[in-house]
């Protein structure tokens, strides 16, 4: 019998899910492809590059600005770049010809890492050839800097060094209307996208962002929430009608009590992307998360 492969060690990464004052989230859709997440919607991010990121709250951002334009940055004289040195630099840094911190340097900016929220940690089950472990973190556009991207369904900026290979789309969009477009097909989302989708669903309810819901996404950021870090496992057998079964800390299989759940049912098609998600979640994600389970952060 042929020995078990040594499963892939999972690269540092990071991802940025912003919101602007409409509720909106931003969303890029990865080209068909692409050799990871083909044709999947996922929010903007990338790999930990250590020539470029001194940690990945910069990664985040800085693949942010490739993927997007959008810069989380505030010039030192407040005088931001205009679009043409914006598009310059994104062109450059996304093709490797500068690097991030040049162009931040050249033009006096600052990153506003303080503006960045971590919002759960995943990690890809070890039976997956291409692993990774991807912080994520969430911010709010009306309290951050930002220049180079505006509200709205608009589509501006998609990368243009590779032709478009890794992004084709960029836009905002409403949690909610994400899930109704994810269940009729029309998009397709990761577990972890669905996961974090459907939790600011039932948060960022209606068109205009209120202090009440940045207060309780700040809640959950800060408490057993924000410092998550899920191992997903699969379990060996698919349900009588064909889903997989993808399990989490939490849920009754992975040390929960009895009759909790914490899954995600999942119809996978080749090359391991995901054509529909269910999220079965039945417990308080406020007050009763038991934080003992989650544990296995990334260090940089």
């Amino acid at each position: 019998m042929a020995s078990q492969k040594t499963p892939a060690v999972p690269r540092p990464s990071a991802s940025l899910i912003v919101v602007n004052p409409r509720n909106e989230i931003l969303l890029v859709h990865r080209n068909p492809k692409s050799s990871a997440f083909a044709g999947m919607h996922v929010f903007p991010g990338g790999n930990f590059d250590v020539k470029q990121d001194e940690d990945l709250a910069q990664t985040a951002i800085r693949e942010t600005f490739e993927e997007t334009g959008l810069l989380l940055a505030e010039a030192s004289d407040s005088k931001q770049p205009n679009d043409q040195d914006l598009d310059k630099a994104r062109e450059a840094v996304h093709s490797q010809k500068l690097l991030f911190r040049d162009f931040l340097a050249q033009h006096r900016l600052a990153l506003d890492r303080r503006s960045l929220l971590p919002f759960t940690e995943w990690i890809t089950p070890p039976n997956v050839p291409k692993r990774f472990q991807t912080r994520f973190f969430i911010t709010f556009l009306d309290t951050a800097p930002a220049s180079g991207f505006s509200a709205g369904n608009k589509v501006e900026r998609v990368p243009t060094p590779d032709g478009g290979q890794e992004v084709i789309a960029a836009r905002f969009v409403h949690p909610a209307t994400a899930l109704r477009e994810c269940q009729a097909k029309q998009i397709a989302l990761m577990p972890p996208q669905f996961y974090l989708v459907t939790t600011l669903a039932s948060i960022l309810e209606g068109g205009a962002n209120t202090p009440e819901q940045r207060d309780k996404v700040r809640m959950l950021s800060q408490g057993a929430f924000g410092r998550m870090v899920l191992h997903p496992r699969p379990l060996p057998y698919k349900t009588h009608d064909g889903w997989s079964v993808l399990t989490y800390e939490g849920d009754e299989s992975r040390g929960g009590a009895k009759g909790r759940l914490h899954r995600s049912l999942v119809r996978f098609e080749k090359g391991g992307v995901a054509s529909e998600v269910v999220l079965q979640r039945n417990f308080d994600i406020f007050t009763d998360i038991e934080e003992r389970l989650f544990q296995g952060g990334a260090k940089l």
